[in-house]
């Protein structure tokens, strides 16, 4: 019987680095604190206020919310991807009704040939070939 082996369980769950938090958790929130502060100190507090609050909102969001089980990031991914598609799936039926009728009532391609098998060894023929690969091409079976 063969070894026993573990199996992975949970593997779409995110390891956890800092505390409560993925590496992607960790690396949105330190990209939108790092935003905030330049605006911080970029900006007047109007426009710091203005402009930020919106960037640590949509930071938050991208870290910590969740549709249908996965990251907001993918939900918005699968959204522009959606988006993108034309809505409406068009025919260009090129072809005359008489030239798909001619098309459809023409014959079948032949059928490919068929691939001929070699019949299996029998057990006598296989410990006769391994005698002569063990004998190194001593024993000859013609011979007996």
């Amino acid at each position: 019987m063969p070894g026993q082996y573990t199996v992975p369980q949970f593997i779409d769950v995110e390891d956890k680095i800092l505390g409560p938090l993925t590496t992607r958790q960790f690396v949105i929130i330190l990209a939108m604190f790092g935003i905030d502060f330049l605006l911080y100190r970029l900006l007047q507090l109007g426009f710091f206020l203005l402009i930020g609050i919106p960037v640590f909102l949509a930071g938050a969001t991208l870290a910590f919310a969740k549709v249908n089980g996965q990251p907001f990031h993918l939900f918005l991914l699968n959204l522009v991807q959606t988006l993108r598609r034309p809505n409406i799936r068009v025919w260009n039926k090129n072809l005359s009704d008489a030239e798909l009728r001619m098309l459809v009532s023409r014959p079948p391609p032949p059928a490919p040939p068929v691939k001929i098998r070699k019949e299996a060894l029998s057990t006598s023929k296989l410990s006769e070939l391994s005698l002569v690969v063990n004998t190194g091409g001593v024993y000859r079976p013609e011979s007996e």
